[in-house]
């Protein structure tokens, strides 16, 4: 059998002359503030509040000093559940300082989803916003708190709770903080992020000061950042996108991070990089889509941009086109990668074409290894053949918490993180996403996994079995509908009657928003459910003259 050259082989590497940084996160910082304690480092425009970089560190040590007070020990686990704000970010420093597991906790999550990472990550303190918009996070956090026996502090944002925490901070020893930085070690897990998973829970990536420090520089490399850089982070902070990519970002290069709200808002974001004069602004199409159909687009100055990332879905060409004509952002680059991955491996770089910019997700990062295989027999495949993406170094987590078996099978032996996307490389090593092994549902930036939502609805007292599965739509890309075959005697279920089930106990994002009733599943002669077939005639349905069953 003839053999593929090496050359000719779906691998590249990232060379680099920069070499890896070798720091905690908390040593980084102290760098940044030596080299630049008058700069900015935080503006929280929702308030009105900044932070120097002298600033910044003092409020994040005293973060760090309240924590101690509590009795946090290095490997504890600290949750944060709250959406963006300043004070998101300084416990995400505050954590590094200690060695303490800063685990994320999506802010759309009910009261199903709390509960089941407050005990599967063992929480033993909890920061959260007493509440936002319709979410009431106390009350969800009194809910639950009864049954989660590791939960032994809760600290709330909007109260005595959090001042008491910085005042015990503020009258701490900091001979203390750098005896407990002085113990710790870039390898150490230092960050929980959920992701959904196919065994119908969401499993818990953990993430290293080594992995995400140096993910979040060397995406600030590509991106070009220095001193002088203001990045808007419209972005969710408890997802890479924002902590790693957003905040590490900024302070490994000295530069400003700027929380235009505590939620996507498309005219607050147009107004923070215009007041702010942001250089670079990081969103998912949709986001930077609602921001040039803004009515008051053009009365906002945004001419101090000049770079930012696009990720989470594939970008229309036209899209691009106006980020980069009339956004400014001519550099924009499109970063490719998964939370397991801290999360980048692949960027495009800022002399690449736009053609490259929406047709491939880039080249591989400095100091990473990715390869194209074969699902079935692990081989390489030769470049411009399609199979499994993988990637292999610095970013690769160290597993995925408390679940061996899990990791060992995402995480090969040879430590090459196997992605579930199908992928093809060029002859100059630019990958292009072509599909899923699995069937994850991408909605708008928030990878969903159909299993979970299935486990969720299966607690119905109706449904007799549910299969979930993605549909195509035009604002998010993709949208979730729902198949389902009811128990004898029951009332067909709707779309609303799902709505209002799921209500309060599972993220508005992972509530179907179509819901199609049947007496039986499309399947295989072996009895395996086609939901191929289900893609299939789901788009029929939907274009069909009818409104769909059960929508």
């Amino acid at each position: 059998m003839p053999t593929t050259p090496p050359s000719a082989r779906s691998y590249s590497s990232g060379t680099s002359g920069v070499p890896l940084l070798g720091d905690t996160i908390g040593e980084n910082l102290d760098r940044a503030v030596h080299a630049f304690p008058d700069r900015d480092a935080l503006v929280e425009c929702a308030t009105g509040r900044r932070w120097s970089y002298t600033e910044f560190a003092a409020d994040v040590d005293a973060v760090a000093l309240g924590l101690l007070a509590l009795g946090v020990a290095k490997g504890d686990r600290v949750g944060i559940w709250a959406p963006n704000r300043a004070e998101w970010t300084l416990a995400q420093y505050a954590t590094a300082r200690l060695g303490a597991i800063l685990v994320t906790v999506n802010p759309a999550y009910r009261s199903h989803e709390l509960e089941y990472v407050l005990n599967q990550a063992g929480i033993r303190v909890l920061v959260a916003a007493d509440r936002f918009r319709t979410s009431d996070y106390a009350g969800m956090i009194a809910e639950v708190r009864p049954r989660c026996p590791a939960l032994e502090q809760v600290v709330l944002l909007d109260g005595p709770d959090w001042e008491g925490l910085l005042a015990a901070g503020r009258a701490g020893d900091p001979a203390a903080l750098a005896e407990r930085q002085a113990e710790l070690s870039p390898d150490d897990p230092i960050n929980i992020q959920y992701t959904s998973g196919t065994t119908g829970f969401p499993k818990g990536a953990t993430l290293t000061h080594h992995n995400i420090l140096n993910n979040g520089y060397f995406v600030g490399e590509l991106c070009g950042y220095t001193e002088h850089d203001r990045i808007c982070i419209p972005v969710p902070f408890y997802h890479c996108f924002g902590m790693v990519m957003g905040n590490l970002a900024a302070t490994s290069h000295g530069a400003c991070m700027v929380i235009p709200a505590p939620a996507f808002d498309p005219r607050a974001t147009l107004e923070a990089v215009a007041s702010e004069s942001c250089t670079s602004l990081y969103g998912v199409p949709t986001m930077f889509i609602a921001e040039l159909a803004d009515p008051e687009f053009d009365r906002h100055d945004l001419s101090s941009l000049r770079t930012g990332i696009m990720a989470g879905a594939p970008c229309p060409v036209e899209v691009m086109k106006d980020v980069m004509g009339r956004m400014g952002m001519t550099e924009v680059s499109i970063c490719y990668g998964m939370t397991e991955t801290s999360p980048v491996s692949t960027q495009t770089r800022a002399d690449d074409s736009v053609e490259r910019r929406v047709s491939t997700v880039g080249r591989v990062g400095p100091h990473l290894e990715v390869k194209v295989v074969d699902p079935a027999t692990g081989r390489t495949v030769p470049r411009g053949e399609p199979g499994e993406l993988c990637t292999r170094g610095y970013s690769v987590m160290l597993g995925y918490w408390g679940e061996p078996a899990k990791t060992a099978e995402a995480v090969d032996p040879a430590g090459w993180m196997h992605t579930g996307d199908l992928a093809v490389m060029d002859g100059d090593g630019y990958l292009s996403i072509t599909g899923r092994l699995k069937d994850m549902v991408i909605r708008g930036g928030e990878n969903l996994y159909p299993r979970e939502i299935e486990e969720f609805l299966h607690t119905h007292p109706d449904v007799l079995d549910v299969q979930v599965i993605g549909v195509p739509d035009e604002k998010y890309g993709e949208e979730l509908m729902a198949w389902v075959r009811m128990r004898s005697g029951a009332e067909p279920l709707t779309a609303e009657s799902v709505r209002v089930y799921c209500a309060g106990r599972l993220a508005h994002f992972k509530i179907p928003r179509y819901v199609h009733v049947v007496e039986e599943f499309p399947m295989t002669v072996t009895g395996k459910i086609r939901k191929v077939e289900m893609r299939e005639q789901a788009a029929g349905i939907l274009a069909g003259p009818e409104v769909p069953p059960g929508r």
